[in-house]
């Protein structure tokens, strides 16, 4: 068995959201989450069948993140996996609706950050170990990082003045 690294890309402005499902109608599936949670939302997803033919199945709002996604997906290639890009709108406004999705098993990770999917690659295919994303810390948050914080998100509306 080798393991292996893969970065993936995140355009400026989005976020990205990897997990793993279990059945073909997850692409229609997702789509129709992701419209339902958010009006006007512009995503890319891409789904990595894992029996039949075995394609790379995709939808989206947006025909340049779908690319990404479909593009990105083939390229992890691992079972099952599914990758989406978000754009204009952020994960915490779609993750309980991906959650819901009955073929959804896991979410490996909804960022911003730099994001390095760890793989396995068997005789019979592939398939994510984990996920590393962002950076290690480095402290501690002291005193006027937790002013930062609640300031940071009172200014981005997500938490009461």
């Amino acid at each position: 068995m080798e393991i292996k690294s893969l970065k993936i890309e995140i355009p400026e402005g989005c976020n990205v959201i990897l997990g793993q499902t279990h059945f073909i109608k997850t692409a229609e599936d997702l789509f129709e989450a992701l419209v339902n949670s958010v009006p006007g939302i512009k995503f890319g997803l891409a789904f990595c069948e894992a029996s039949g033919p075995c394609l790379v199945r995709h939808e989206g709002t947006s025909e340049n993140l779908r690319k990404i996604a479909r593009e990105k997906a083939l390229e992890i290639g691992a079972g099952h996996v599914f990758v989406i890009y978000l754009q204009a709108s952020y994960p915490i406004n779609v993750l309980n609706a991906i959650k819901n999705v009955p073929e959804v098993c896991n979410i490996f990770c909804a960022t911003a950050n730099p994001v390095e999917v760890i793989l396995a690659q068997s005789e019979q295919g592939r398939g994510v170990i984990g996920v590393i994303d962002g950076n290690s810390p480095k402290g501690i948050e002291q005193e006027e990082d937790i002013r930062a914080r609640k300031d940071f998100l009172r200014k981005i509306g997500y938490k009461l003045s």
